[in-house]
C-alpha cells in the first residue's frame, strides 16, 4: 500500500529537515548544530543553508560529522525572484549534490528547484504562510514531493507555522503531495526540537533515508508516536502513544474522530473517503500532534 510505511521492513529513524549555521545566517557552526540534534537523540539532519550570493553559494559538507549512529543529508534551501507577492522563493532541496552549480542568470525559483529535482533531490515547499506563497507560486512547482507543514520557528515567532491547509488545498485539486514537519532552527534555542519526522528506511545510510522520504515512507510529529495504521476491513487501525485525539480528515470536509483520555488505539472507518484521500492525526493532552502522510484511496484500499 502506498504511503503506509509501518509494516515495511527496517525501523524509524528521526531527523530535521530545516536548519541553519554560521554558514548561512544561523548562530552555530555545522558541527556544533549537528552535535546539537545528535545529543538531543535524533538519528540524522539536513543542514539547508541559504543557498544565495551573499553566503557564497553554501552546500555544506557535512560527510566528515557522520557516524555509525548519526548522519547527515546534503541540504539546501534554494533562493530566487520571485513569487507572486515579490517576495524570494524559500525552496528545500534535500539530498543535493555538493557541486550543485550557483544560480544562473535569470533563473527563477522553479527553474533553480527544478534542476535541483533532476539532480535528484528531494523538493519541499518551504512555510508558505510565512511568507505568503500563493496557489498559483505552488502551481509552478509541479515536481515537488512535499509541502512543509509544520515550522516551529515560524510557529513560536510569529505564529505563522501551521500549513497543512495549504497542502489540503492542493491536495482537494489532486496533487500528490506529502507533508513533513519541521524545525527551521538558526538559535537552537526556542526554535529547536519541536517538529521532526519519523521516516522509515531499511538503514541509516543518506540514499537510504533519500528515497524513503520521496516515497513518503515517514510521519511528522511534535511529540506523539504512531505506531502501526493499517487497514481492518472497513476499518483503520491507529496505534500509537497515548492521545487525547485520533482523527481522519480527507477532501473537503470529511472527518472523524475518536477522543478519550491516554487513549493507545482507535478503529475508525474509511470508506467514506473512497476515490479520494485521507490522513490521520494523533493529539495528545498537551496539544502536540503527530501527523500521516496523505493515504489515497485509488491506490491504498
Amino acid at each position: 500500500m502506498h504511503n503506509l510505511p509501518f509494516d515495511r521492513p527496517g525501523r524509524f529513524y528521526k531527523g530535521n529537515l530545516h536548519t541553519h549555521s554560521t554558514n548561512s545566517d544561523g548562530v552555530f557552526p555545522p558541527d556544533q548544530v549537528i552535535g546539537y540534534y545528535r545529543d538531543n537523540g535524533y538519528d540524522f539532519l539536513a543542514l539547508t543553508d541559504h543557498f544565495m550570493a551573499r553566503y557564497d553559494w553554501p552546500i555544506s559538507d557535512t560527510r566528515h560529522l557522520r557516524s555509525d549512529d548519526f548522519t547527515t543529508l546534503i541540504s539546501a534551501e534554494l533562493h530566487a525572484p520571485e513569487t507572486k507577492l515579490g517576495e524570494y522563493w524559500h525552496i528545500k532541496a534535500v539530498g543535493l549534490p555538493l557541486d550543485f552549480a550557483p544560480n544562473q542568470e535569470g533563473e527563477s525559483g522553479p527553474d533553480v528547484a527544478r534542476r535541483a529535482y533532476e539532480a535528484g533531490a528531494f523538493i519541499g515547499i518551504v512555510h508558505p504562510s510565512w511568507y505568503g506563497l500563493t496557489r498559483e507560486d505552488a502551481l509552478e512547482l509541479p515536481f515537488a514531493h512535499a509541502i512543509e507543514i509544520y515550522n516551529h520557528g515560524s510557529a513560536v515567532e510569529v505564529d505563522r507555522g501551521v500549513d497543512w491547509p495549504f497542502c489540503e488545498m492542493l491536495l482537494n485539486e489532486g496533487w500528490r503531495l506529502n507533508g513533513y514537519a519541521t524545525d527551521d532552527a538558526h538559535l537552537l534555542t526556542h526554535d529547536s526540537l519541536g517538529g521532526w519526522v519519523q521516516v522509515k528506511a531499511d538503514s541509516l545510510a543518506p540514499e537510504a533515508l533519500l528515497g524513503a522520504l520521496k516515497e513518503g515512507h515517514f510521519y511528522s510529529s511534535q511529540g506523539p508516536e504512531i505506531h502501526d495504521l493499517r487497514f481492518d476491513g472497513d476499518d483503520v487501525v491507529i496505534e500509537c502513544s497515548p492521545a487525547y485525539s485520533i482523527s481522519l480528515s480527507g477532501r473537503g470536509s470529511k472527518s472523524n474522530n475518536q477522543m478519550g483520555e491516554d487513549m493507545t488505539s482507535a478503529r475508525l472507518p474509511w470508506r467514506r473517503y473512497e476515490g479520494s484521500y485521507f490522513r490521520v492525526t494523533v493529539a495528545d493532552r498537551a496539544g502536540r500532534k503527530a501527523w500521516s502522510n496523505p493515504i489515497w484511496l485509488d491506490e491504498a484500499a
